[in-house]
């Protein structure tokens, strides 16, 4: 049993930073420019390039310079081509037709049996690969046909998003399927760029193939900066700066420096939704919040309008779903399903439960006292920090001891899955599709599944059970219908849809998901 690395959550996730498929502006530029270079920052190191165990946003968005998809998404949401140039989807599988011209980048041509090496890798028991489940639907098999230029991708039964799966399942071509460890820090795909030099900590530098030409809408490598560089720079202020004086050409920016950057000239400026800010309740068996009224009883104890503003510094929206802009499923499954704020029934609620107040106001159970260890990543700027205070604050007022423990990804991804030592935590998690949160919000537990809030809510079970055996549109009410049966539970808590500032000197392109389509980068003149 595979069990996804927590730090795929704790780093806005698979897919996160979502960026809806919008251009970054690029105020006062003039006409586009090929040549140059194009600098881009990241908030953290992407690690380990082998797109098998991508589960972190910034090594998606790395990765994302390097390897093309199957098919990829237009501003408005919907499939388009790109390796693949047709395909026919039936329910429980779908066949692709690929293009003839397409070369990795070591030049040979991209063929049917790089995909389904691709996909039969991630789903290779051997491989352990963190995104089986998740972007590789558990039992899914791929099948080339070389005579016929076509890959069947198939799933034991129906399942709803068959052919949405292939838009964020990265191919490996060429020499990657032959020894794996070159993706390490090297890239085999056959993106507009191929890495040429890693520097873990520091920086990742691409060179721009000019020789493609299959790129999403038409997209060519004839026009694109001759150079991309991506910067690790986990301080927003030093991005800030760098942006603002023409070191950087692009920047995620959540935190304070926001403001600045908006009010900034010359500067691009797209705010775009980003993931929810929400918490979790592990449920484990010896834990306070295995119980519902426990659970339900914490939820009424918050303001989480309050605490909406606090996490965002009020530039968040309120949140109506779980799923990633856009959404293949509109619609709010948030409003009238998550408890209402009201401290003196959080009071009674855990009284009838059983908690009752100590001697020091800390309440009491059976000798155990209701002890809540707070677990939060500390890289994800003030707001993340403040909302923590705050809900320790509102939880010590109706009796529960709480201990704040902020902690980088690494060592929290260790607390989440492999120690388990945490009650509640904060924890964006961006995905594009609602059936590639199945595996987090319900299956066998950390650490021998992703479940790693022990989730085990029996209506969501047997709504996505439902909603994944149809086609999507006639399955999105059961999917809405699924998250809305995790919030009535209290089992997680939507409390803001977190906003980015997406901020551009001297250079405009387009991300879907947080993740370039690489062949749109264009410098500006003066940029």
């Amino acid at each position: 049993m595979r069990t996804p690395i927590a730090a795929a959550l704790t780093a806005l996730a698979l897919l996160a930073a979502a960026c809806g498929g919008t251009d970054g502006g690029g105020e006062g530029g003039g006409g586009p420019a090929g040549g140059g270079t194009f600098t881009y920052a990241l908030s953290a190191d992407p690690g380990v390039l082998d797109p098998s165990g991508a589960v972190l946003n910034v090594t998606i968005t790395t990765l994302s310079l390097a390897y093309d998809t199957l098919v990829g998404v237009s501003k408005d949401g919907k499939t388009v081509p790109l390796l693949a140039e047709k395909w026919e989807v039936e329910p429980a599988k779908v066949t692709f037709t690929l293009r003839k011209d397409a070369t990795c980048s070591d030049g040979s041509p991209v063929k049917p049996t790089d995909v389904a090496k691709s996909v039969n890798h991630i789903a290779d028991p051997a491989t352990k690969s963190p995104i089986y489940g998740v972007i590789v639907p558990t039992g899914m098999k791929a099948e080339a046909d070389e005579a016929a230029g076509t890959v069947t991708l198939s799933m034991p039964e129906p399942f709803s998003f068959i052919l949405e799966t292939a838009r964020s399942l990265y191919v490996v071509c060429g020499k990657g399927h032959e020894d794996r460890s070159l993706l390490a820090r090297g890239t085999s795909g056959s993106g507009p760029y191929k890495l040429t030099e890693a520097v873990p900590g520091d920086h990742y530098t691409f060179k721009a193939r000019r020789e493609y030409a299959w790129g999403q809408e038409g997209g060519t490598g004839k026009d694109i900066p001759e150079t991309v560089v991506v910067k690790i720079m986990p301080n927003e202020q030093t991005a800030a700066n760098l942006l603002i004086s023409g070191g950087l050409n692009g920047a995620l920016v959540l935190g304070p420096d926001r403001a600045r950057l908006e009010a900034a000239p010359g500067i691009g400026k797209v705010v775009e939704p980003l993931q929810n800010g929400q918490f979790f309740y592990h449920q484990g068996d010896d834990r306070p919040a295995h119980d519902p009224a426990v659970r339900k009883a914490l939820t009424q104890a918050v303001n989480l309008k309050e605490l909406a503003g606090i996490a965002t510094s009020g530039t968040g929206k309120p949140a109506t779903g779980l799923v990633l802009h856009p959404r293949p499923c509109e619609g709010d499954s948030v409003t009238g399903h998550v408890p209402a704020y009201d401290e003196a029934a959080a009071k009674a609620a855990l009284d009838a439960a059983g908690w009752k107040p100590g001697p020091d106001g800390i309440r009491v159970k059976d000798g155990k006292r209701l002890t809540l260890r707070y677990l939060y990543a500390t890289t994800k700027g003030a707001g993340t920090q403040a909302a923590a205070e705050y809900l320790a604050a509102a939880w010590r007022k109706v009796g529960a001891e709480v201990k704040l423990n902020g902690q980088i990804d690494t060592k929290l991804a260790e607390s989440l899955n492999a120690t388990q030592d945490w009650d509640v935590i904060w924890l964006p998690i961006g995905v594009t599709l609602p059936s590639q949160l199945i595996g987090f919000l319900s299956g066998p537990a950390a650490p021998k599944g992703a479940n790693f809030a022990h989730l085990a809510n029996k209506k969501y079970e047997k709504l996505v059970a439902e909603a994944g055996r149809v086609p999507a549109t006639e399955g999105c009410p059961k999917w809405l219908e699924a998250e809305s049966a995790l919030f009535d539970s209290a089992d997680l808590v939507p409390v803001v849809e977190q906003t980015v500032l997406q901020a551009t000197k001297g250079a405009t392109y387009q991300q879907y998901a947080g993740v370039f389509v690489p062949a749109t980068i264009r410098l500006t003149q003066g940029g």
